[in-house]
């Protein structure tokens, strides 16, 4: 089974070697048709520490690095301005 990959932005990069990843997907709500913006939080794995708040970042799906964190940093999609 192939692993997952989702594309979101960094919102916290004060931790050693762990960023907080933003991952915003739109969806249609089932009864009143209307589109809500749906926000998931992940803790990624970065090794080099190379992210920054802002950027837009990949992760993909790994094993358990700690109690929260199960992704790593794929690459830098786009940097960003802060």
């Amino acid at each position: 089974m192939p692993k997952k990959t989702y594309t979101g932005d960094v919102i916290s990069s004060k931790m050693d070697k762990t960023v907080v990843v933003a991952v915003t997907r739109l969806t249609q709500h089932s009864m009143y048709k209307k589109t809500i913006k749906k926000i998931m939080k992940f803790k990624a794995h970065d090794e080099e520490n190379q992210c920054r708040k802002g950027d837009r970042v990949s992760i993909i799906e790994s094993r358990p690095l700690s109690k929260d964190k199960r992704w790593k940093v794929l690459d830098i999609v786009e940097r960003g301005n802060e």
